[in-house]
């Protein structure tokens, strides 16, 4: 006695090609703290690996998140020359996203010029500024 199956096939010409909407060169815009912004790809410029960041920073946005972690966030400074609530943040955000492990490693984000304005940020605070907030 012989059993007939019926074997169905998933993927009969096998992974289809990404298709881009509106081709390779096209883009996208992306509304963060800092302004709407135009992200194009380009294939063979240097590889960074905080690509991405410019569409999280939009998701923390437009669900409110960012605001919403800034405004429960108990640190208060009544000092003139403190950073404000949102640099500090801001600076913990992109060191974790960065895989920093030590607070030496902020230094880092010193140098970045684009993702700080993109969260609002009028400056990335030093180690100590960070060290001091998470310690109250």
């Amino acid at each position: 006695m012989a059993m007939e199956k019926d074997v169905a096939v998933v993927h009969p010409e096998g992974e289809q090609e990404l298709v881009v909407v509106g081709g390779p060169n096209q883009g996208s815009t992306v509304d963060t703290f800092g302004g709407m912004i135009h992200v194009k790809w380009d294939e063979t410029a240097a590889v960074t690996p905080f690509g991405q960041l410019a569409f999280f920073i939009e998701f923390l946005k437009t669900a409110g998140l960012w605001d919403g972690w800034v405004n429960d966030c108990p640190v208060t400074y009544e000092s003139p020359n403190a950073p404000s609530k949102a640099d500090v943040l801001g600076t913990i955000l992109l060191s974790v996203l960065a895989g920093h492990r030590r607070y030496a490693h902020i230094t880092a984000l010193r140098f970045d010029g684009v993702n700080p304005q993109l969260l609002g940020m009028s400056r990335v605070c030093s180690e100590d500024s960070v060290r001091r907030a998470l310690v109250r």
